[in-house]
């Protein structure tokens, strides 16, 4: 899928559809009242009939309208003029492309972006119609043996403007596509997308772009490194873990931004178990590290002038005689005791030691991502990722990078006040806090491992996939990611 710039004037453009937006009680769009007018008032005509009110997501399909070179127009409601939410936007612009889809359009043209969103600016309504349509277009096919392929596929997306919007265009297809391969291998069963099979998926980026390196640790040299936290994870399943590092070199000698990966490719929970309900979701622990992959591979593709490492501890966590127990005590990779009073609270464990390892990167600024806690559901839902630091310039350039690109974020404490909660008699920290703030003490855990750098923690348990009968990867937060990047840069 492409995603093209355009200033031809959308009268005599030769595509196989136009897209062009309708406010509520009829009114038109500068594109649409341009071809209105080329069509002798033949489009207002048929907006009077009442078959579109101009409602946001509302979408009407015209076919060989005369004066327009193009053979099909779509009406697309956006809202009221004036007043369209981001919101409104998504879904006018998911409505365009589910119709774009289920039709025999190869190539269109959007000229949704010219309308007025939120004081948005024009590259954001850009990318976010590449981020949108991809997840219309993208559909899980990998173990399914009834694939058919589609017969007129949308191949192309051109975005009208008198301005350039070709760089818009660009950042949109590599985040987007960031985010399918954030979803695919998110959406993978875990006797697939195991430790081994993350790993090769990191030596194939490394393959396709010359600006990335990988390197693959296996449990023999995490164990002469110390990492008895992270190790003690794998004990109880048959498939190796490993630590995959990728790193990207676009900016010589600076710093690098580490981003760290929880890359659990099952979680049963171990002999703490999981409820039997909903458990095949826990393939989606590995979101984190999804999302680290994705992110590399967008800013690979952008080329981006910066360094940035994606660390990605990986294991299976499962019931097995020599799995943890309750209360058994581990040593992590910074010399750290742990207490495991519940085996299901093992993503902390894995990150403590790949946080630990960052440090030999000398980061300039560390960002782990992890489908930490079900506690982040029940405080934000599925709308804002949890967001904890400890430091705050770094958390205001994460909020900043997620009203930008509108994958958000919310803050938490991280206040020493519930460091308590991490109280052992029996080692030097226990790996959970009792039932009270279970999102702010898990991060609390994890920054005793981060003293020595400014890092961040994003909880995604409620953004990184949907659940029911939509059950799916969602991609995010790579644009998150990439925006904070992009900001990043900006700022030097």
């Amino acid at each position: 899928m492409q995603y093209l710039a355009t200033t031809t004037a959308p009268a005599t453009l030769e595509t196989d559809c136009i897209a062009v937006a309708i406010f509520e009680n009829g009114e038109l769009s500068l594109s649409a009242s341009t071809l209105n007018e080329q069509s002798d008032g033949n489009i207002s005509r048929i907006i009077t009939r009442g078959d579109i009110a101009g409602k946001a997501g509302q979408t009407l399909l015209l076919q060989d309208i005369t004066g327009i070179t193009s053979p099909r127009i779509l009406l697309v409601g956006c809202g009221t003029k004036g007043s369209i939410s981001e919101s409104n936007y998504i879904s006018a612009i998911t409505a365009m492309a589910t119709v774009l889809n289920a039709s025999a359009i190869r190539h269109a043209t959007s000229c949704l972006a010219e309308i007025d969103v939120q004081s948005r600016p024009l590259e954001w309504k850009v990318r976010q119609t590449a981020i949108s349509t991809e997840a219309v277009l993208y559909k899980y096919t990998q173990t399914k043996s009834d694939v058919k392929p589609q017969d007129f596929p949308l191949e192309s997306i051109s975005f009208f403007d008198e301005s350039d919007t070709t760089q818009a265009a660009l950042s949109g297809q590599a985040i987007s596509a960031g985010m399918t391969l954030a979803r695919e291998l998110s959406n993978l069963p875990g006797n697939i997308c195991t430790p081994t099979y993350l790993a090769q998926q990191a030596v194939e980026l490394d393959d396709l772009f010359a600006s990335v390196t990988t390197t693959i640790l296996d449990e023999a040299e995490m164990e002469e490194l110390g990492m008895g936290s992270l190790l003690s994870v794998s004990r109880g399943s048959r498939e190796p873990a490993k630590l995959i590092t990728m790193n990207y070199q676009g900016a010589g000698d600076d710093r690098p931004v580490v981003l760290v990966g929880k890359g659990l490719t099952f979680d049963a929970g171990g002999i703490s178990l999981k409820p039997s309900q909903a458990m095949d979701e826990m393939k989606y622990d590995m979101c984190g590290a999804a999302s680290v992959f994705g992110t590399i591979s967008a800013i690979a593709e952008l080329n981006l002038p910066i360094n940035v490492v994606g660390v990605v501890p990986s294991s299976e966590n499962l019931p097995d005689g020599d799995a943890n127990k309750p209360g058994d005590v581990v040593t992590s990779m910074a010399g750290t005791t742990i207490e495991i009073l519940n085996t299901d609270a093992e993503g902390r464990l894995i990150l403590c030691d790949a946080l630990t390892y960052s440090a030999r990167f000398e980061p300039e600024v560390v960002i782990d991502i992890a489908t930490l806690t079900g506690a982040i559901i029940v405080a934000l839902g599925s709308q804002a990722s949890g967001l904890m630091a400890n430091n705050q310039p770094l958390a205001d350039a994460l909020l900043q990078a997620g009203n930008d690109s509108y994958d958000r974020v919310w803050q938490l404490p991280l206040w020493d006040d519930y460091q308590q909660q991490l109280d052992s008699n029996f080692a030097d920290i226990a790996n959970i806090g009792g039932k009270e703030a279970g999102s702010v003490t898990a991060a609390c855990f994890l920054s005793r491992f981060t003293k020595d750098f400014n890092w961040a923690h994003l909880d995604i348990a409620g953004t990184a996939w949907r659940g029911g009968k939509a059950k799916g990867a969602t991609g995010r937060p790579v644009p998150l990611l990439v925006q904070f990047l992009l900001n990043h840069i900006a700022s030097k």
